[in-house]
Order: structure tokens, then sequence, then C-alpha cells
């Protein structure tokens, strides 16, 4: 995951890794990334969801005039991602144990994505905005259980929509301008 500290389970830290886009410590918002040049714009684009493509059609469609126009094209150029799209953006999605949780809490999860992984071949994505950061690692843990039983087509359906989700509240997270690290700003799991 591009500059993910592991946000394909639970929030992390605003990506600051080498290239991000956030190493200031301070986010864009939307004026500064209308403005900023495209390689730039893709690059904070790929911290929201790892599809090359998606994140050079959303880039390509600036200025945008306001947040719901930005997350509109970012719905739009997520339902365009092609399996192999998914499967990119995927690859750059890392599993991440929750911060703070009991060892059993994280043996159980480190088991429950290693059988994911190894029945899919990619880590399990879900989105945790509508949940209360107490309500994480049980909705993984079923979430996971749950979608062990998808066969790989019906599992790649969910997880591409998993994405879109992520993507989308990501972006959102980035263009509210939160201080890094704050708040779970549509880091998924």
């Amino acid at each position: 995951m591009r500059g993910h500290a592991g946000s394909a389970l639970f929030p992390q830290a605003i990506p600051s890794g080498p290239g991000s886009p956030y190493r200031s410590g301070s986010l864009p918002g939307l004026a500064a990334f209308n403005t900023m040049p495209a390689p730039a714009a893709e690059e904070l684009l790929l911290d929201c969801c790892g599809s090359h493509r998606w994140a050079r059609r959303v880039a390509a469609h600036r200025p945008y005039p306001d947040l719901e126009s930005l997350l509109a094209g970012c719905d739009e150029a997520g339902y365009d991602l092609t399996p192999a799209d998914v499967h990119e953006a995927l690859a750059h999605e890392r599993s991440a144990l929750a911060p703070g949780a009991p060892p059993a809490a994280q043996t159980a999860l480190a088991a429950a994505h290693a059988a994911y992984e190894s029945r899919f071949g990619h880590a399990f994505v879900i989105c945790l905005d509508a949940y209360r950061p107490e309500e994480w690692l049980d909705r993984v843990l079923d979430g996971i259980r749950r979608r062990l039983a998808h066969d790989p087509d019906e599992e790649r359906s969910v997880s591409a929509d998993e994405l879109r989700a992520l993507a989308r509240s990501r972006l959102a997270h980035a263009m509210a301008a939160h201080p890094p690290g704050g708040g779970p700003g549509g880091r998924g799991q």
C-alpha cells in the first residue's frame, strides 16, 4: 500500500512516507489539490486508492469546484475500474493489526487475515466509517469470517465496493485538512 502504515484494516496516521504529499504535516485541501502538479496530485490520490488508472483519471478532471464534485469524480472513476485495476489497488493495501488490542485479539486478527489472504490472494479491505472505534475489531473479524464464505468472484465485487468507499473516505479526509493522525478519517481495514 502506497505510504499507508497498514490502513487496510484499522485507522492509521495519515501517510507520511517518502514522497507522500503529507510529509509537511499539513494536508492540501481542495484549492491546493486543484493547482498542484499532476504527478503530486496523482501521488496523493494513490494514497487513497492504489490504482494508477483511477488516480490519473481523478487528477485529470481537475479543477473541482467543490468537495462534492471531487467525490463524485472519485466515485465515477471507481466504478470504471477494470478487474486488473481493482487487483492493482488491492495489491497496495496491507492488513494491519488493531492498535492497542490485547494479544489474544491480535492473534485472532492475524489468523483471520492469513486465512483471508490465503483464500483470495489479497488483503482484506473494509471501510469502517459507519462504526465507532471500539467496534472496529469486532467488525473486522466478523467481516473476514463472513466474507471467507464468498466465492472469489463475489468477494472481488465486495472488495471493489469497499475500495471505492475507502477511496472516497480517504480523499474526503485529505481535503478536509485534518491534522495527521487525527480521527478515523476514512482509514479502513
